[in-house]
């Protein structure tokens, strides 16, 4: 049934009753595609919403529920890379303090996680090399090759303060861009 625009009862009278007709298999198609109850039900209530917000663009009611479940998996595939992300978005935090992903051994890693921790390692590299040149070698000094402030400040010539300030910066910058495009809503 093709809608007309404007009318915003009609609209949300057809979502509920094709959300009704269509939740359960939706649900049952991600408890597979993410390997769990709690995060499908999860992440069918994550799509049940952007459906809603976008049902006057479904053109008809017979693909509501392929269209429902291709929201939910982009919003499953966002969860995991997401999840998969977030060892990588504690830049600040303490050495050791977070688990990383390198750490699994190869049969606990399986090819999806692979392919998506290829995709954020570049990402990640986009994200440093888009840094401004000042804030990229304290960044990288103190971050990836682990240099103390001291070591850095010294490497550099300068202050320890300036060290520490930049690197928050570049920090900030990093987690505001990474931010960006994993944890966004739309």
């Amino acid at each position: 049934m093709p809608m007309r625009p404007g009318n915003a009862d009609t609209s949300r009278h057809r979502f509920t009753r094709l959300a009704q007709q269509h939740q359960d298999a939706v649900y049952r198609q991600m408890v597979r595609v993410c390997g769990n109850h709690d995060d499908a039900l999860d992440v069918l209530q994550e799509a049940l919403i952007k459906a809603y917000r976008a049902i006057d663009t479904l053109r008809t009611d017979v693909a509501f529920r392929v269209w429902l479940a291709r929201i939910a998996r982009n919003v499953c595939t966002r969860l995991r890379a997401r999840e998969a992300l977030l060892p990588l978005l504690s830049l600040d935090a303490s050495e050791g303090q977070s688990d990383s992903i390198a750490s699994l051994s190869e049969e606990q890693v399986s090819p999806e996680t692979t392919v998506i921790q290829n995709e954020l390692h570049n990402l990640i590299q986009q994200a440093v090399a888009s840094l401004p040149p000042n804030l990229r070698e304290v960044y990288w000094l103190r971050d990836v090759e682990g240099l103390s402030t001291e070591e850095t400040a010294s490497r550099l010539n300068l202050t320890e303060a300036t060290v520490k300030a930049r690197l928050h910066r570049a920090r900030a910058r990093l987690r505001e861009r990474l931010n960006a495009l994993f944890l966004d809503e739309s």
